[in-house]
């Protein structure tokens, strides 16, 4: 069985004796996109199976997106819904400490696996994963009808941010990016280049310590800025812009669940699944590039290089 293993820096399309994962459920996979975590993941070191975007077809033939925090399910956290904050959460990110999906095969926990709904082809289903980062941001932050947001950073996180805040109902969406591609994707998924004004919800997607001070430059009174992106070490904050405008800043981890408001709960996996299957320019937007398993190598030279105009890198499997 194939499978893209990272070690010493790169990736290599290897043969494995077994399915990598864990789980009750094998799955025949489909596509699996390439994260800048991945690529992280890479400049790491680490050596593992690669891929934590992920949608494969069950034993049944149905189509299943992984929701790829593998919680502990027993604690605290993870009995109200917000596994996301499990401890073992950060012990078992695939494709760091884990083997991930980016195979022929994998095994899964079935309680992790989300039906593709109709309207969303399995081959674009891995960008699911991704778009529930920037949506449980949003949510996070209290994006609704009413709210003005701005988001700073246009790779996959920040343009699924802009869509995900157009779909809460955000009609004023500002995006700021690098890139004349970036630009374009975010017009065409409704958003206003380049943020001016102060903003209800301003989402960090860039993770660096331009974009976060950025950011708090452009929150308003009693703003939120939230970031998904993963800032090592310790950050410095305009404390006094914030302090004056009673803002706040916090980070977002993954996804969970939430109340549906009708007395059960509604994975963001899912709300985000209906999104794309909805709206269909999402997905064609975001997807830049596309490679068949053997040329994994060059997926990821692709992915990691911004003048090839990619914003996702699919591997179809």
């Amino acid at each position: 069985m194939k499978a893209v293993r990272s070690a010493d820096g790169a990736v290599s399309v290897v043969d494995l004796d077994s399915p990598p994962g864990e789980g009750d459920e094998l799955l025949t996979m489909r596509s699996a996109s390439i994260c800048s975590s991945d690529l992280m993941y890479l400049r790491y070191g680490l050596s593992q199976v690669v891929g934590h975007e992920l949608a494969g077809v069950r034993a049944d033939g149905t189509a299943a997106i992984v929701e790829a925090v593998f919680s502990c399910g027993t604690c605290d956290q993870c009995q109200i819904g917000r596994y996301n904050l499990c401890p073992a959460h950060f012990k078992r990110a695939l494709g760091a400490n884990t083997d991930g999906g980016m195979a022929e095969q994998f095994r899964a926990p079935s309680h992790r696996l989300v039906p593709v709904p109709d309207g969303l082809a399995v081959a674009d289903a891995s960008l699911a994963e991704p778009a529930a980062v920037s949506w449980h941001a949003l949510r996070l932050a209290g994006t609704g009808k009413d709210t003005s947001v701005a988001v700073v950073g246009a790779g996959a996180l920040g343009l699924l941010a802009v869509a995900g805040a157009r779909r809460l109902g955000a009609t004023d969406v500002a995006l700021e990016s690098r890139h004349r591609h970036q630009s374009e994707a975010g017009e065409r998924l409704g958003a206003r280049i380049g943020a001016d004004g102060h903003y209800d919800v301003v989402l960090d997607a860039a993770g660096t310590k331009e974009s976060l001070a950025r950011a708090v430059d452009l929150v308003g009174p009693r703003g939120t800025v939230v970031s998904v992106a993963t800032h090592q070490g310790p950050v410095e904050i305009a404390w006094s812009t914030l302090f004056h405008l009673e803002a706040r800043v916090i980070p977002s981890v993954g996804y969970c669940t939430h109340d549906d408001g009708a007395g059960g709960s509604v994975t963001e996996l899912a709300e985000v699944a209906a999104m794309l299957a909805e709206n269909p320019e999402i997905p064609r937007t975001l997807i830049t590039h596309r490679f068949p398993l053997e040329d994994a190598v060059e997926a990821f030279r692709v992915a990691g290089d911004k003048t090839t105009g990619a914003i996702r890198v699919v591997v179809e499997l």
